[in-house]
């Protein structure tokens, strides 16, 4: 029995279009990066709302834990990129190991993994939360250097 609509044939190799369709993508182009530290303007913009989203709705109710001296949390992490870079690793990590389709053991593999060492890395006395204290935001300076690009060309003489 067929289950085609009647007066509509099946396509067939001889009878379909052999050219790609105009929007496929190209096979040699790479696809952008998922990392937010490769984004600018809106899509970077996008990308943290993302996180932020997640990490205040998911993160921080599960596995925030009392902020103390020894365990700072900054309320403004936004601000803090080393900050950002990590738990935006940390969510990519979670999007691939407890999503649709992922293993059973994803879960264990993302506490284990990726949840410990992202939160004892910023939660570290040491850590880019550092002299931040509930509510209270202090920017770190970036370490100094000698040249910003050593190993580069001389510069033009004048």
């Amino acid at each position: 029995m067929s289950t085609a609509t009647p007066g509509l044939s099946e396509p067939d190799a001889t009878t379909q279009d052999t050219a790609p369709p105009q929007d496929a993508p190209k096979e040699d182009a790479p696809s952008p990066p998922h990392f937010i530290l490769y984004k600018e303007g809106t899509e970077y913009a996008q990308a943290l709302r993302q996180l932020s989203l997640w990490t205040h709705h998911v993160l921080l109710p599960v596995y925030g834990r009392e902020v103390t001296s020894t365990s700072p949390w900054c309320s403004s992490w936004w601000k803090h990129p080393e900050a950002v870079a990590q738990l935006h690793g940390l969510w990519l990590a979670w999007g691939e190991l407890t999503g649709p389709g992922s293993a059973m053991n994803g879960p264990g593999t993302w506490h284990r993994d990726h949840l410990a060492p992202v939160m004892n890395s910023l939660r570290d006395p040491s850590g880019p939360f550092a002299g931040c204290k509930p509510g209270a935001h202090r920017a770190k300076e970036i370490p100094t250097v000698d040249a910003a690009d050593p190993f580069g060309p001389p510069p033009a003489r004048a």
